[in-house]
């Protein structure tokens, strides 16, 4: 088999067909663009798990009076931290529960400062703010971050405690939102995906159509089915190839123009971790897997469905 034949053949399908072919190309970049925007979200939302899966912890609350007795810091001067009995009682619980890995008390003052620090660039918000309208609380760190609501079932309605907040139920949210995000850019992805099959099986039957003389000459020398539907069958690869190519620029494009400016906040701030260029390298080897993939699959069906020479 001539190499040289069978590529300039490609080619001349491309060219003859330009419209369509620009159109499969177009409709597969979108396709893997997307299915590439998904593996993103889901290699975000791993690296965030990493990051957060060990920095969870359970907020005790405590109760209005109890915060009041145990209150540091009151007019400038160090006062008695956890002292009291009941404060003290809690605390020695929380300590010596077997899925507790460390315990922080925090004041009403200490909370006051951390929020202070919070919102400095919002000094609205601090004038409306009051240290007493802030509760002290115990900072609890499991042993199993995924055991924490075993915590807030234990300790909630015990003797000086108001409420049990759970940063893994704000997680668990957050995350949820995350991967219906990803669920809906895949589901998107599909339904391009489709009509990206529906172009290039039409494609290849244009293709195939406006060539059936020739091919039916090379049929009657001896030619091979294999060597007369190669052709095109690599058209649809090379269109899926470009595509893919297309897809990832689409991806580099999206992440420097877009998603590195929206997200700049989250980022600076630590609570979302960057996307960066590695990982769309490491996501465009697959796009590119799955175009060549299903550009030859849906080829081969088609050539073997529909067209007989």
């Amino acid at each position: 088999m001539r190499a040289s034949f069978v590529i300039s053949e490609v080619i001349t399908g491309l060219r003859r067909n330009v419209t369509m072919t620009v159109a499969m190309i177009l409709t597969t970049a979108i396709s893997l663009g997307l299915l590439g925007g998904g593996l993103l979200v889901v290699r975000m939302i791993d690296k965030m798990s990493v990051i957060y899966n060990d920095k969870v912890e359970v907020t005790v609350y405590l109760t209005k009076d109890v915060s009041a007795e145990n209150d540091t810091l009151v007019n400038g001067k160090a006062g008695p931290g956890c002292s009291t009995q009941e404060c003290t009682a809690l605390r020695t619980q929380l300590e010596n529960d077997p899925a507790v890995e460390s315990v922080v008390f925090e004041s009403r003052a200490q909370a006051y400062k951390r929020f202070q620090e919070i919102f400095a660039a919002q000094p609205e918000l601090l004038k409306l703010a009051r240290q007493e309208s802030l509760p002290a609380s115990f900072q609890v760190k499991t042993k199993d971050p995924n055991r924490s609501d075993v915590i807030k079932q234990t300790y909630s309605g015990k003797p000086g405690v108001d409420t049990v907040g759970d940063q893994a139920d704000f997680l668990k949210r957050f995350f949820g939102l995350l991967n219906g995000i990803r669920n809906a850019t895949f589901a998107i992805a599909l339904i391009q995906a489709v009509a990206a099959l529906l172009l290039i099986s039409n494609t290849i039957q244009v293709s195939a159509f406006t060539r059936r003389t020739e091919v039916g000459i090379m049929r009657l020398v001896g030619a091979t089915r294999w060597y007369t539907q190669l052709p095109f069958l690599l058209e649809a690869v090379v269109a899926g190839v470009v595509g893919a190519i297309l897809g990832t620029l689409g991806l580099f494009g999206a992440k420097a123009w877009f998603l590195d400016k929206v997200l700049a906040g989250p980022i600076s701030a630590g609570i979302m971790p960057p996307i960066d260029s590695l990982d769309v390298i490491l996501v465009s080897p697959w796009l590119l897997l799955s175009a060549i993939v299903i550009s030859a699959f849906t080829g081969y069906v088609t050539l073997r469905l529909y067209v007989r020479h």
